[in-house]
């Protein structure tokens, strides 16, 4: 149906051109350390109920991460001690204790900014994540924010 009313210009036909880089083995990792690193501060597991914390990610990576990270309360440790059935709540292999399951999935930085995905995952009815908003800064990846 044609209106007499005045219409809006129409839209410009231009599109912003953003630049998509691919990121290397080092800079994954780097990536993931830091979300990690967040992720293992938020506390999910207060209340006693879980005897570890597993790292689903590169097996380099999460044997650094664990031993960076021996004091931590419940213990880092590799999923190789992980009892991991479906929807199912995970469960320390060495206390046949539930436990908790971190993870992290990082995307292509678009304009120099990546986003990654960190999830917790203890259970069907215990999972969750925050969306990271990260900056390359030098040679190392800076959290910006997450929510």
């Amino acid at each position: 149906m044609l209106s007499n009313q005045p219409q809006p210009p129409a839209r410009s036909a231009e599109k912003t051109i953003t630049q998509t880089e691919k990121l290397d083995h080092e800079d994954l990792l780097k990536i993931d350390r830091a979300v990690f690193a967040c992720l293992l501060q938020r506390h999910f597991w207060d209340g006693n109920e879980y005897s570890a914390v597993f790292l689903r990610g590169d097996a380099d990576e999460v044997a650094m991460l664990v031993k960076e990270f021996t004091n931590h309360i419940p213990p880092v440790k590799t999923l190789e001690h992980a009892e991991l059935l479906p929807n199912r709540t995970p469960v320390d292999k060495d206390t046949n204790r539930p436990a908790m399951v971190l993870s992290v999935d990082v995307l292509d930085p678009v304009d120099g900014t990546a986003q990654a995905i960190g999830k917790w995952y203890g259970g069907g009815a215990v999972a969750g994540f925050y969306t990271f908003t990260l900056r390359r800064s030098g040679e190392e990846w800076l959290i910006e924010s997450f929510k």
